[in-house]
């Protein structure tokens, strides 16, 4: 169980010589300083590829780092891991799971490379939500595979991407012990919100990103086959220029759910942009173009 994360922005620490002795280095000496055990401290690295952790220069600041430690230092923390980002990234809820008021909060860093699954993005993820390790993890991955996991802004993923997630469990007395319980579903739904918050963060930060797009995709036989069809149409090129350019070309959407791979009723599809349905059980309605310019101009600009 870890207590503790450390990350350095600007280095990557990827495909280097001695990774493993010189991060083993840095961990020990901050468990020594925040008195825990070895396991119980986590490392992330953004950054250059090839560049190694400037280890000295980590180690002298850890003793500042750990002094400086609080409860309102989040903030700090979000700036302090970007890279190329233009903002930095946090979103903190309050909620009610059971008879508990839990909190979950994070931060995260990503603006390029950026691409499913992950690709060059960190973050971390806490909540005082009293939960079984087991149950936590499933939920973990859930909510990591309904957001981060389907972002994309340029086609380009990299090394690096991490997602950590801690939970004290000082809101409650009695555990979420079942991932099918009520309380499990509404701490579900919170952690899939803040995930889903920072991975929206990160792609309107996109390198070069001038609007955000967003796919639903309903009707589909199971999450992961709707995922795909999602990630088919949000991947591809001519739908984001067809967005760019302001140009309501449903057909660019139709063309790519059905290169997704996965099978559905031609004769079923219905499309829509924004509340506008173009298209129903397979035939093309019609349309107010202007309408449409409109709205895609007040996404472009908003």
């Amino acid at each position: 169980q870890a207590r503790a994360v450390l990350i350095n922005a600007g280095q990557a620490n990827a495909a280097t010589v001695s990774i493993v002795k010189k991060s083993s280095f840095v961990s020990f000496s901050l468990l020594q300083l925040l008195k825990i055990k070895p396991h119980e401290v986590l490392i992330e690295s953004t950054g250059v590829i090839g560049q190694r952790i400037k280890k000295e220069a980590l180690l002298s600041s850890l003793p500042k780092l750990v002094s400086s430690l609080s409860t309102s230092t989040a903030g700090a923390a979000a700036v302090a891991i970007t890279t190329t980002d233009l903002v930095s990234k946090s979103v903190a809820i309050e909620s009610q799971v059971g008879d508990a008021n839990i909190r979950i909060g994070g931060i995260a860093k990503g603006s390029g490379m950026i691409h499913p699954n992950m690709a060059t993005m960190l973050g971390v993820i806490t909540t005082d939500a009293l939960v079984e390790s087991e149950v936590w993890r499933k939920m973990v991955k859930i909510a990591v595979n309904r957001s981060f996991n389907q972002i994309t802004v340029d086609g380009d993923t990299s090394t690096n991407d991490t997602v950590i997630a801690l939970a004290s469990g000082l809101s409650g007395k009695t555990p979420i012990s079942s991932l099918h319980s009520h309380e499990a579903e509404q701490l579900q739904a919170g952690l899939d919100a803040v995930m889903q918050g920072l991975a929206k963060s990160i792609a309107w930060d996109g390198e070069g990103a001038t609007c955000l797009i967003e796919v639903t995709v309903v009707g589909a036989e199971s999450e992961m086959d709707a995922a795909k069809v999602a990630r088919s149409v949000a991947s591809s090129s001519l739908v984001k220029a067809a967005v760019y350019g302001r140009d309501p070309n449903w057909g660019r959407i139709a063309a790519a759910a059905g290169y997704s791979g996965i099978p559905f009723d031609q004769n079923k599809l219905r499309i829509l942009l924004g509340d506008t349905l173009l298209m129903n059980n397979g035939q093309p309605l019609p349309f107010d173009r202007s309408t449409l310019t409109c709205i895609l101009f007040y996404l472009l600009h908003s």
